[in-house]
């Protein structure tokens, strides 16, 4: 199955990120060593949030014949979901569940399961393949934020 590899990269993200914030004190999570920018807490509950909307989206276009896919903004969420009074390590599961769940559904598919699309309502239409491949992205990309988080910390 082509798609083996893509499902590989979306298990492991969650590792990923466990490792990236493997030994940080709650100060050092929840410190902004970078003016303007996130806490690595505020990045690990941003993912946590954006994992349960990217578990809708993959799902409904994997049930549904052409869903709308509301956009979501993730400034509103970091504004009013408590993101610095969250646990890291609930977080962490909570990304961990999600993956898991979805990736036992995932190993399920045919190939053209795959180019099943939803309706984004900024992006336009997008394949499950390429909602897999954004959600692989999105932790991969943030990884980047922490270890630069990390750095300015001397962590």
């Amino acid at each position: 199955m082509p798609f083996q590899d893509s499902i590989k990269r979306y298990a492991t993200g969650p590792q990923l990120l466990r490792q990236a914030t493997a030994g940080m004190s709650r100060e050092q999570l929840v410190a902004r060593p970078i003016p303007g920018r996130w806490s690595t807490l505020e990045v690990v509950c941003h993912l946590a949030d954006f994992e349960v909307v990217s578990v809708d989206r993959m799902t409904a276009v994997i049930a549904e014949t052409d869903p709308t896919l509301p956009g979501r903004d993730e400034r509103q969420y970091a504004a009013r979901l408590a993101y610095d009074d969250r646990d890291l390590e609930e977080q962490l599961r909570l990304i961990e569940l999600c993956r898991s769940h979805v990736t036992r559904i995932l190993h399920t598919l045919n190939d053209q399961d795959w180019q099943r699309r939803g309706m984004h309502t900024e992006a336009g239409p997008l394949t499950l393949e390429q909602l897999v491949q954004r959600f692989v992205w999105h932790i991969e990309n943030h990884l980047q934020f922490i270890h630069t988080k990390r750095e300015a910390l001397g962590i």
